[in-house]
């Protein structure tokens, strides 16, 4: 199957590289022609693709599919950005996790990289001051995938949420580029204080399965933090931490431990 390009110019090779093993999957599964073809082979782009799978995973009897996808192609029509950040989160996931062997796997299966993007939209809601339909997003993906972001939460580009269970993450919660978490992770509040309350997460961080991160601190560039820690300090930048309550440990090992992905003290 071809797809013609009106201009050179026009050509993106991610794309072309998404729609060509969509084709090879149906090849090697027919039975699965129907979600392939739904889910990328009958859109021109990226950002169209993630618009049907977003709406078609949080439709619901209360909001259907038709609906549901009106809002989510009008946030990446009015905010370009929104397709870049899913590209560096896709990039991320076939880059880090080594049970993604091709890009189609985030976009058609894997519930973290599916949940980021639901939460890019209801963050783009949030910001255009449409807060009811940002959380009724927040409200079926933590149905749906298991994730709760809140939708006012800032989170930068490049992120991996491996395997995506059980992820929490605050309403004035912050987590910079390029930043790698693992299941049951909580980026959350110690209290009930209505201000900025919940951490701030640098860019390059790896944080490992069960961790908890607990009030509004920050945690420096290319840090670790050891699965399954309590965090409630600052961290430098490139250390590792590890412990209830956590303590530095040591160095981070490397100058990017979100992208080495290496969890051992």
């Amino acid at each position: 199957m071809s797809y013609p390009l009106s201009r050179v110019e026009d050509f993106d090779p991610a794309w072309a590289q998404i729609t060509a093993e969509a084709e090879t999957a149906i090849a090697n599964e027919p039975l699965l022609g129907a979600l392939v073809h739904g889910g990328i082979l009958h859109h021109g782009s990226l950002a169209r693709a993630l618009s049907y799978r977003i709406a078609m995973k949080l439709a619901s009897s209360e909001m259907p599919d038709q609906l549901l996808g009106e809002v989510v192609d009008a946030a990446f029509t009015a905010d370009p950005s929104l397709e870049v950040a899913a590209r560096a989160d896709l990039m991320a996931v076939y880059e880090r996790d080594p049970a993604c062997h091709r890009l189609i796997q985030p976009i058609l299966f894997f519930k973290g990289y599916q949940a980021l993007q639901s939460y890019r939209v209801a963050h783009w809601l949030w910001r255009e001051g449409r807060q009811d339909m940002a959380y009724f997003l927040q409200m079926r993906v933590s149905e749906l995938f298991g994730v709760d972001v809140h939708p006012a939460a800032r989170l930068g580009q490049g992120i991996m949420i491996d395997h995506a269970h059980s992820i929490v993450i605050g309403e004035t919660a912050v987590v910079g580029n390029n930043v790698s978490m693992l299941h049951s992770v909580t980026l959350g509040g110690t209290g009930k204080d209505g201000d900025d309350r919940h951490p701030k997460i640098g860019d390059g961080v790896l944080i490992g399965a069960g961790a908890k991160v607990l009030g509004n601190i920050r945690i420096g560039n290319c840090s670790r933090i050891a699965a399954g820690s309590v965090v409630l300090q600052d961290v430098p930048a490139c250390k590792t931490v590890a412990g209830v309550p956590a303590r530095i440990v040591g160095e981070a090992g490397c100058d990017q431990p979100s992208i080495t992905m290496n969890q051992r003290l």
